[in-house]
């Protein structure tokens, strides 16, 4: 079995980082079978190098190798790609053709961005990995292939799980083993090296002297997050390269190539809310509307009290003095009880049936007045209060301000209610 060392040198890898060199073992430990592999990691961290690893550590070696961007590919031609097409098989198919899957039998087939192919070629490529059938696209005709498979992605493949973007059971056959590259800012050893083999490989293609760092430049380089990983490191080493005439980059010149170098903000974190976070939301507003719902029961009641009794009615304020300051205010609060029966829903008989009486704001008149609504009407209150205000709302053509002013509430409590009818 090749080394890890040697078949670092052998592909070009640089770096010595303990994780970095345990995914190099694991590539070469099951290079040698046939089962399928699944490389994870974000993007730009170089997943691209271990197929080829285990391609050529394989006994597949004489074998096609195909590499297939699948995020790269519509997803109307994806399934003609992999698996090819018939003559005929949809507009513009002039000829048969043969999809990679064909192409590649005996040797491997990666796929790069497996993450981002739609469902119904998930489901073609299931069928690959069981029982190595597929069919062409307009063929009822079965063909078998005999493919090894090495995929990747930079996506979190249980979230898309989850979220039904990606099948489970084609997850669990593409990672028999799966191996998983570190992220760039993971290995701050490997970060220096890499970039002085990127500014010689520069200075050889440009012909031009190597640049290189000063040490307050190296801590900056070591110190960044770099998102974009080893990629993002090879452009700003191209970058300098050649833009500086200075070869002896300072700490100043470096900060200007790198991105919010300054800030040293930790990653953004998602606020994503669960459904159990919803759902306890929606209690806590249940629970909410029904306290109102007693409340306002309670002050009906105390209303009516105070309407009763005029001679007590300072009395009765005090008994329920925590039900009056809990509807209205503080303690401290001045309570105006003509304006707090605005939401009360009397207030609107009350006002429809003044019209016709003398003006009276004395208690015991407002007593007299609720006695002569109960021995007149049969209608429940809930039921006359529905039936004034769609009279109400009719006369002021739909107009809610007319229609309040008219029933002598608020629009506010006119919109509440109108929301409690479903008018």
């Amino acid at each position: 079995m090749e080394s890890v060392q040697a078949t670092k040198q052998r592909f070009g890898i640089i770096g010595n980082d303990v994780k970095l060199n345990r995914a190099i073992e694991k590539a070469i430990q099951v290079a040698p079978t046939d089962i399928s592999v699944l490389i994870t990691g974000e993007s730009g961290v170089g997943k691209e190098a271990l197929p080829k690893i285990i391609h050529s550590l394989s006994h597949r070696k004489h074998g096609k190798f195909i590499a297939v961007n699948c995020g790269a590919i519509p997803e109307g031609t994806i399934d003609s790609e992999l698996f090819g097409h018939e003559k005929g098989a949809f507009t513009g198919a002039t000829q048969t053709r043969s999809g990679y899957f064909e192409e590649a039998d005996g040797g491997t087939i990666f796929l790069d961005e497996v993450g981002e192919l739609p469902l119904t070629t998930q489901v073609r490529l299931l069928r690959v990995l069981e029982n190595g059938e597929f069919l062409k696209v307009g063929s009822s005709k079965v063909q078998k292939t005999d493919v090894r498979i090495v995929a990747a992605t930079n996506i979190n493949m249980f979230e898309a799980i989850e979220k039904e973007k990606f099948r489970e059971d084609l997850y669990y056959r593409l990672s028999t083993v799966e191996i998983h590259l570190p992220p760039l800012r993971e290995r701050k050893d490997d970060i220096h090296l890499l970039f002085r083999k990127f500014a010689s490989d520069f200075a050889q293609k440009y012909k031009m002297p190597t640049i290189r760092l000063e040490e307050d430049a190296v801590q900056l380089l070591n110190k960044y997050r770099w998102s974009g990983n080893v990629r993002q490191l090879r452009n700003i080493a191209e970058q300098i390269s050649v833009l500086e005439q200075n070869r002896a980059i300072t700490y100043d010149t470096l900060k200007g190539y790198l991105p919010d170098a300054g800030s040293n903000l930790p990653a953004v974190i998602k606020n994503q809310k669960s459904e159990s976070d919803f759902s306890s939301e929606r209690e806590i507003l249940y629970k909410i509307l029904f306290d109102m719902k007693g409340d306002l029961n309670d002050l009906k009641k105390l209303t009516m009290e105070l309407m009763k009794d005029g001679t007590n009615g300072e009395k009765v304020q005090q008994e329920n003095k925590t039900l009056i300051n809990k509807i209205y205010g503080g303690e401290e609060d001045e309570i105006d009880f003509e304006q707090a029966d605005e939401e009360d829903a009397m207030e609107i008989l009350q006002v429809e049936h003044q019209k016709n009486l003398p003006h009276s704001t004395s208690v015991e008149d407002k007593y007299h007045f609720a006695e002569e609504i109960q021995e007149e009407e049969t209608l429940s209150l809930q039921d006359k209060e529905l039936e004034l205000i769609k009279k109400s709302l009719e006369r002021n053509k739909g107009k809610r301000k007319a229609a309040a002013t008219e029933l002598g509430i608020s629009e506010r409590t006119l919109y509440r209610k109108i929301k409690q009818y479903d008018l």
